[in-house]
């Protein structure tokens, strides 16, 4: 069974606002308790290995053991939100035990302010979901998913605004029929990721919103105002949530920008090619930064890699050292230097002139075409071109 995630927005009213903030404080209070549990007792364990050592189940059963007494205002609130905020620790630790991560840190009022809760203690039903505790709360739609099997619900508040993230088992891809709409594959597609737009090889282009740097000037000065504000005052809280609500504002129309393209490209070509770009490098570039946020290659990749995948179509990703802006799609001749500045150029070879972003979408698609893929999925392939 393979895991997708729905996240959808919450309709509420004040009470409901107010619950689902105790449940997150619950869950915050919970994790830094447990976390600064577990290292007083991972430290007394290295003294003397005799002592028990700190486990996410006996940090769980401890706090069941004492929270009534000690913690009564947790029981207003679902035992979930303690419960998987611990789970959550031990997971975290297995991670940093096993270097896939660093330490985990405590956490802080307003910062992914979220509780979890685990399955069987949530009902579905058309636009509505049912939580323990506060009852029913109005979605503003339906699961995307509707075969799918709900294991559990993430409720998560951004910029003011509280949602659930509702992550669903669906069947692999060999036990599910295929998305792919009959006549409407067109083989084999290349993208080229450009900062200014997504181009692809059959000449269509996808112009990359920019919604980062339309808001730049007022995000700029919505954090002056936030830094003149004293801290710990009402005003500091109003104007936090003025810069959250600019920054949600930006996510969301890049991400929706991004999911209409990559549902489009995935429903449009049996075989999709890009390239393998190196995203850490060119963040370190001040020129290209700003447009690289915008642009989103590693979101682009992410969503593209999946939609292939359950549509049961092709995702080819070329080397990163492939040059597909170098290379001349007709005659295939390789261009000695090419600087991000040359937007058009001529192949000294042929005579024919490229429009740059074109033609390396066109490489792209040559290429997925010549590289044996014998099934679907993301395949990655490193060959270069000399």
């Amino acid at each position: 069974m393979a895991l997708r995630t729905h996240k959808i927005a919450l309709d509420l009213n004040n009470k409901h606002r107010t619950h689902l903030s105790k449940c997150a404080g619950v869950s915050r209070f919970a994790y830094n308790w447990a976390l600064s549990e577990w290292n007083r007792m991972y430290d007394a364990w290295k003294e003397d290995n005799s002592l028990k050592k700190p486990t996410q189940l006996l940090l769980r059963r401890e706090l069941n053991a004492i929270k009534q007494e000690r913690f009564p205002w947790m029981m207003e609130v679902t035992k979930c939100a303690p419960q998987e905020a611990i789970i959550d620790l031990g997971k975290a630790f297995d991670n940093f035990f096993k270097g896939r991560s660093g330490h985990p840190v405590f956490k802080k009022k307003g910062v992914h302010d979220s509780f979890r809760v685990s399955n069987g203690f949530f009902k579905i039903e058309g636009r509505t979901i049912r939580l323990p505790v506060i009852g029913v709360l109005r979605m503003r739609e339906t699961l995307r998913y509707e075969s799918a099997r709900p294991v559990s619900v993430t409720v998560s508040q951004m910029a003011g605004r509280w949602y659930v993230s509702v992550a669903c088992e669906i069947p692999e891809r060999g036990d599910r029929p295929s998305r792919k709409a009959a006549g409407v594959g067109r083989e084999t597609a290349g993208v080229d990721a450009g900062v200014d737009a997504y181009v692809v090889s059959d000449g269509k282009a996808y112009e990359t919103p920019r919604s980062y740097r339309a808001a730049m000037k007022k995000l700029r000065r919505a954090q002056q105002s936030l830094s003149r504000k004293q801290k710990g005052s009402r005003n500091r809280e109003k104007q936090r949530l003025r810069v959250a609500k600019i920054h949600a504002k930006v996510s969301d129309i890049r991400y929706d920008f991004l999911h209409k393209m990559t549902t489009e490209i995935a429903d449009s070509f049996d075989t999709v090619a890009i390239e393998d770009l190196d995203v850490r490098r060119m963040m370190k570039d001040k020129y290209l930064s700003k447009g690289l946020v915008d642009a989103s290659f590693g979101e682009f990749r992410r969503q593209l890699t999946y939609k292939t995948e359950e549509r049961g179509k092709s995702l080819v990703v070329a080397g990163r050292y492939y040059p597909s802006s170098k290379l001349c799609s007709a005659c295939g001749a390789k261009a000695k230097r090419m600087p991000l500045d040359i937007r058009e150029w001529v192949c000294e070879n042929c005579g024919i002139r490229h429009d740059r972003d074109l033609n390396a979408a066109i490489n792209l698609k040559l290429y997925a075409e010549s590289s044996p893929v014998s099934a679907c999925g993301e395949f990655f392939a490193s060959a270069v071109v000399p």
